[in-house]
């Protein structure tokens, strides 16, 4: 599939380039030699987007049109994948095998190592640049991004506004809920959060900043204005393209490991009650929702004063599966759960290029201390993707990796995928001959020296779990408890 994202992207760029605008030079161009960094995040979005061609009916104009005006990694990868340890490795440039960061819980200032750790937003305050932000940029939890942001503006509603009574008949977690709610785009807290950043963007700053901008949707619950969902017809909806018994050759942990004590519907439950294809609808709907929201970011850039000076990265924090591998939600190794949107646009960077060398979401932060011509921090272990910004063709030595858990990780290469569980047992996938990971390959001998490789990139110290009782804590236990 990544074979064809280049022709996806120069057919987006040739479909929207009547109406796309350049980003036009400031009048006020305020410290030149400092440039302002606008970033995005996008909560559990997965590769549902044109420019990826995740889902063949998915419409998102203004991410695509986006990644015509920069660079696109398309085999951009999480270091964990649920929220606040991904959100955690982003904004301080560590794995979590480092940290101890895993799960849900704890926060950066409970682990010993993080806690030593400048994170993103507080880095570049010290280094003389307004720092201002709403939304989900660290975890959601009570106080985390109110502590770590500089000039936090809040969540406006977070994942609100809820029914009062649930939309759809699954009797779990509050939060698992999909359908038609609310009413307007303006009831909804990331239509409020562009409007906050359309207000920011058109005051007058007198020094470079650094602006944060947490989008909450497609997060569950899965809730969207009608119009979102018209998108979108039932009749005419497909379903992600899967095979009868894919988890044949999956080992045991890894099928347990992303279902034990998990919140989400299982894909039985799913089935039996016809709601695959309303599941498909409501994510689609919410991507178009939140889409639509980044444009209106994008827009008050372009026309504002700091559009010529400003970088511009977009990202999730991790994927999603909506049926693959007969699971829903997040929590996996595999590349339904790990690839997620990465795409950096501004001075100097090359137009309508698409990437293909694995990189990580902890890459940012070392990236855009490059970009901004800040020191390094010794203590990241990101790499900064500017040479590949410069070069998508580069030989590049790193692979990307994910973790769930100690001793469970994913090893990804430009065309390979190695997961290794804390039992021991492994899978391996080839993308070019099979992109959707239906084979498991472990055992084929052709490929031994290659998975040797990739298992060489397992890392040999791994910190304990820190916090306890999420979903991922309990999983991990319920597990091990199964081996």
């Amino acid at each position: 599939m990544r074979k064809k994202i280049e022709f996806i992207l120069v057919f987006v760029l040739l479909c929207t380039i009547g109406s796309c605008k350049p980003i036009r030079k400031s009048e006020k161009n305020i410290d030149s030699k400092r440039p302002n960094v606008l970033f995005i995040a996008i909560d559990d979005l997965n590769d549902w987007i044109g420019v990826l061609g995740g889902h063949p009916q998915a419409k998102t104009p203004h991410i695509d049109e986006l990644a015509g005006r920069g660079v696109l990694f398309s085999n951009a990868h999480c270091q964990a994948p649920v929220c606040n340890p991904s959100r955690a490795s982003i904004m301080t440039s560590l794995y979590p095998s480092t940290s101890g960061i895993y799960f849900l819980n704890p926060d950066i200032v409970d682990s010993p190592i993080t806690s030593e750790n400048v994170v993103m937003p507080k880095r570049f305050q010290q280094e003389g640049y307004t720092v201002f932000a709403a939304g989900k940029l660290f975890h959601n939890a009570k106080g985390i991004n109110e502590a770590h942001i500089p000039n936090y503006a809040g969540q406006f509603g977070g994942f609100g506004p809820m029914p009062e009574e649930k939309i759809s008949t699954y009797p779990g977690h509050p939060l698992w809920d999909w359908g038609v709610y609310p009413e307007r785009d303006g009831q909804m807290p990331d239509y409020q959060l562009a409007s906050w950043a359309e207000a920011r963007l058109a005051e007058n700053q007198d020094q470079p900043f650094w602006m944060g901008v947490g989008f909450y949707r497609p997060h569950v619950p899965q809730f969207a204005p009608q119009k979102w969902f018209d998108l979108y017809p039932l009749e005419s909806l497909q379903l992600p393209k899967t095979i009868t018994d894919d988890l044949h050759d999956i080992p045991s942990y890894g099928v347990d490991i992303t279902r034990l004590k998990h919140v989400s519907p299982t894909h039985d439950w799913v089935m039996e009650n016809d709601e695959w294809k309303p599941l498909v609808q409501s994510y689609l709907a919410c991507v178009s929702f939140v889409d639509e929201q980044v444009g209106r970011v994008i827009h008050a850039l372009d026309n504002g004063d700091y559009g010529n000076n400003t970088y511009v990265v977009l990202f999730s924090d991790h994927g999603f599966h909506i049926g693959e591998k007969e699971r829903h939600a997040k929590r996996s190794l595999w590349e339904d759960g790990t690839r997620v949107p990465l795409l950096i646009i501004g001075p100097g960077i090359p137009e309508g290029k698409v990437c293909n060398k694995p990189v990580q979401l902890m890459d940012i932060y070392p990236t855009l201390l490059e970009l901004c011509n800040l020191e390094p921090d010794s203590k990241h272990e990101g790499n900064s993707l500017v040479p590949l910004l410069k070069n998508k063709e580069l030989e590049w030595p790193h692979y990307a990796r994910t973790s769930f858990g100690p001793g469970n990780y994913a090893i990804v290469s430009e065309r390979y995928r190695f997961i290794q569980y804390n039992d021991g047992s492994e899978e391996f996938y080839d993308h070019i001959k099979d992109p959707k990971e239906w084979y498991n390959e472990i055992e084929n001998p052709y490929y031994s020296e290659i998975i040797a490789k990739h298992r060489a990139q397992i890392p040999q110290k791994q910190y304990e779990i820190l916090g306890k009782g999420s979903t991922g804590h309990l999983s991990y236990t319920a597990s091990e408890k199964n081996r």
